[in-house]
């Protein structure tokens, strides 16, 4: 597993650069109206998480067997490690960050901060009552990530995700499954 050295981190910082200031620019009333799982235990949570399919972005490009983990720090944000592996390079990619609770948000909402001092929105929009599964958009609805504690997901459960997800009007045909390791 490598981590990346600094003038690596800022090559790929430039287009989150960018994209976040596209992002904050580029305002859409339909944001305002996502809504997100009413609470979220940070203590269950916590854990490794498989990603089952997501709106690609451009920095997640060639990844498979991708998966995050979230640990709770003692100041109240969590830490939270991204991993995949990258098989056209024979490596895996890993990349840090802090996420910050949103006060009021029955911590549903969070902000991510990969690179200072630009933060993403993390919003937790479906949540498995045992914890088993998540869905994470954003709301502008250009961001999506379904999440499990197993590689795989049973189709029953991701239909119903599916359907959650179209509901609160994200595009579907943007998703695209992960290919998980065995």
């Amino acid at each position: 597993m490598r981590t990346l050295n600094k003038s690596e981190k800022f090559a790929l910082a430039m287009p989150i650069l960018a994209a976040a200031g596209i992002m904050f620019l580029s305002h859409n009333t339909q944001a305002q109206d996502l809504e997100t799982v009413p609470y979220v235990d940070l203590e269950k949570y916590a854990g490794e998480w498989y990603e089952i399919a997501s709106f690609p972005q451009f920095f997640q490009k060639g990844c498979t067997c991708t998966k995050a983990t979230y640990t709770p720090n003692e100041d109240g944000t969590i830490h939270v490690e991204n991993s995949c592996n990258l098989p056209a390079k024979g490596k895996t990619k890993t990349s840090t960050a802090k996420a910050f609770v949103e006060d009021g948000s029955g911590n549903a909402k969070l902000k991510v901060q990969f690179f200072w001092p630009f933060k993403g929105k993390y919003w937790i929009i479906d949540l498995a009552k045992d914890y088993s599964y998540a869905v994470v958009g954003h709301p502008n609805r250009d961001y999506l990530w379904i999440l499990s504690r197993t590689q795989e997901m049973d189709s029953a459960t991701y239909d119903g995700i599916l359907q959650r997800v179209k509901e609160k009007g994200f595009d579907l045909s943007k998703l695209e499954k992960t290919v998980q390791c065995n």
